[in-house]
């Protein structure tokens, strides 16, 4: 979308302007002038290994072993050739294959075969890649490396001759240098946040780097407290960065442990604020709601983490900082998003979703957003992002934020949000009635409108109710075009069928538990949608739709119902492959 305004303008040029100066002083410290920087003693052994807590998949050990890789969606097969010499198909491809991620699952194998492939694959990378490949050198990839390195040297190093040992640690000593160099240059948000996890880790892993410690825990602490907010998400607002944060830094905490070094007060305080909030984000299922970014659940990391929490503290109703309500009554749960999107550096992967919601009773996933495609694929993402890929109310066909998109700018800068909601008012009060919240936001300001939800959910979980209003803020809009849609994405396992003459849409449960959606004196229809998050890939699903003209009603009343099956008199059974181009 075109910039708006010379504010927006304003703004993109000094965070171009920022970029270009974090990238220089990057490119600076891997070039050729920094070699001097490369000769710097070189630790004899590693002291510890930090463990890693993400989940192995010992049969992804055969796939690589037969020069396959998998990632972001993206299938390669080396054929023979090294995989760091192959065109990589996506640049998240190529970030997650210079990650290292993928050695857990050889080490997972436990075989000697699995071992020798993981120490030609390290020597390879060594060899081919130095300082000459430009994604494998961004401070976010070199500190996802390290990491992975660190916890799976006991894989690489044991019994291992002498020279590759020296090799590695010599590779090794040299990215972490980098990244102490590279520190205050990083991305902004979960990048230099890794980075800090990382440099701790080889601090207190690597032998002779006492000097380093302390130093690197006042970084660390430096930026869990900028991006760690008082209620426990993170600035970026994406529910997962909680949890991957989470599992990089708990390995952390307990290596200086280990060490006989005292973690910090603020690195525990930061730990006791976000271990509410993994609770907070849960649904019914388990899996995490879908905001800002949030993808596909791991389940088995988010068990994994929970394990390490042992206050086991309420998660929050209110979490006003991070921008988010939630809404419990018996088994019925609602996270709804009533937050302005984070500042543009960290809005790369931010969606127009304000005033969205998620729904379940039990462990039935109700109403969702349409969640963020494992596909990497840029149109995807950008249907991902869209208010029309939410259950909230999109105006014009409008997104509720602006995001730059298209040209020079985006490609070096991502696509950021240029602007969106910046006033998003929030009441709640519980009373004998249920919850009630209600809030709104002024994302279509240039269009001169505002959207106000209330919800009520009630005290028996049995009712949600819900009334969105377009309010005109200045003169107000009476054109035919003048349009809006309320929009309530399902999830694939709810099987919904309009019934009594098309008035209301019966959603039936996998479990057989059915609830009923009503919105009077409004049109209600079922179209097609599409749900990005499941972990097995993209699934069609339907959506709620009611569609008014701002001239002829300015507010529209809904409310699903649990209640006993009815009679479906008709069922929609098309779908369009196409549903990307009815959601952008």
């Amino acid at each position: 979308m075109a910039l708006e305004s010379m504010s927006d303008q304003a703004r993109i040029w000094r965070l171009l302007a920022s970029h270009g100066w974090r990238w220089l002083l990057r490119k600076f410290h891997a070039g050729p002038s920094s070699l001097l920087g490369t000769f710097g003693a070189v630790p004899n052994r590693l002291l510890i290994a930090p463990q890693d807590l993400r989940t192995a998949d010992p049969t992804i050990a055969v796939d690589i072993y037969g020069g396959r890789f998998v990632f972001a969606g993206h299938f390669v097969e080396a054929g023979g050739q090294s995989p760091f010499e192959v065109i990589p198909p996506s640049p998240d491809w190529a970030r997650a294959l210079h990650g290292f991620g993928w050695l857990r699952h050889l080490r997972a194998a436990e075989t000697a075969m699995a071992r020798s492939n993981a120490r030609a694959l390290i020597d390879e990378w060594i060899r081919l890649i130095g300082r000459r490949n430009t994604i494998a050198w961004e401070p976010s990839v070199v500190a996802r490396r390290v990491l992975s390195w660190l916890s799976q040297s006991p894989l690489l190093l044991e019994n291992c001759d002498r020279d590759f040992y020296r090799r590695f640690l010599k590779s090794l000593a040299r990215q972490v240098r980098y990244l102490r160099k590279t520190m205050n240059e990083a991305p902004d948000g979960m990048p230099r946040l890794v980075v800090t996890m990382a440099v701790a880790a080889a601090s207190i892993s690597m032998s002779g780097q006492g000097r380093f410690a302390r130093q690197s825990l006042k970084y660390l602490d430096h930026e869990l407290a900028r991006q760690i907010l008082p209620d426990g998400g993170h600035v970026s607002r994406n529910p997962g960065a909680v949890l991957d944060i989470l599992a990089d830094l708990l390995p952390v905490r307990q290596a200086f442990t280990s060490q006989g070094v005292a973690p910090s007060q603020a690195m525990m305080d930061a730990v006791d604020r976000m271990m509410p909030m993994i609770r907070f984000f849960r649904m019914g299922d388990g899996s995490f709601a879908h905001f800002n970014g949030m993808g596909a659940t791991s389940g088995d990391l988010v068990a994994t983490v929970l394990a390490y929490d042992d206050a086991r503290g309420t998660p929050p109703a209110d979490a006003a900082h991070s921008g988010y309500q939630r809404l419990v009554a018996e088994d019925t749960l609602v996270v709804m998003d009533t937050g302005r999107p984070p500042p543009p550096p960290l809005s790369q992967s931010a969606h127009a979703g304000c005033l969205s919601f998620e729904m379940s009773s039990g462990r039935n996933l109700i109403v969702v957003n349409c969640g963020v495609s494992g596909k990497g694929h840029e149109t995807w993402r950008k249907v991902a992002r869209s208010t029309a890929a939410h259950s909230t109310l999109e105006y014009n066909s409008t997104s509720s934020c602006r995001f730059m998109a298209g040209g020079p700018l985006a490609r070096w800068l991502g696509a950021l949000i240029v602007s969106g909601p910046n006033v998003v008012p929030v009441l709640r009060e519980e009373d004998d009635a249920g919850i009630h919240i209600n809030a709104s936001h002024n994302g279509y300001a240039p269009l001169r409108i505002r959207h106000e939800r209330g919800i009520r959910l009630s005290n028996d979980g049995s009712v949600l109710e819900g009334r969105d209003k377009v309010e005109p803020t200045g003169s107000a809009p009476t054109g035919d075009h003048d349009r809006y849609v309320v929009r309530f994405h399902l999830h694939p396992g709810i099987k919904a069928s309009l019934v009594r003459g098309g008035g209301a849409v019966l959603l039936m449960c996998a479990d057989g538990e059915a609830w009923e959606f009503t919105a009077p004196d409004a049109q209600v229809s079922l179209e097609e949608s599409i749900y990005l998050s499941d972990v097995h890939g993209h699934r069609h699903t339907e959506q709620i739709v009611i569609h008014e003209r701002l001239r002829h009603a300015r507010e529209v009343s809904w409310s699903f119902r649990r209640t006993a099956a009815a009679k479906p008199v008709r069922r929609r059974t098309s779908i369009d492959d196409d549903i990307a181009d009815t959601l952008i």
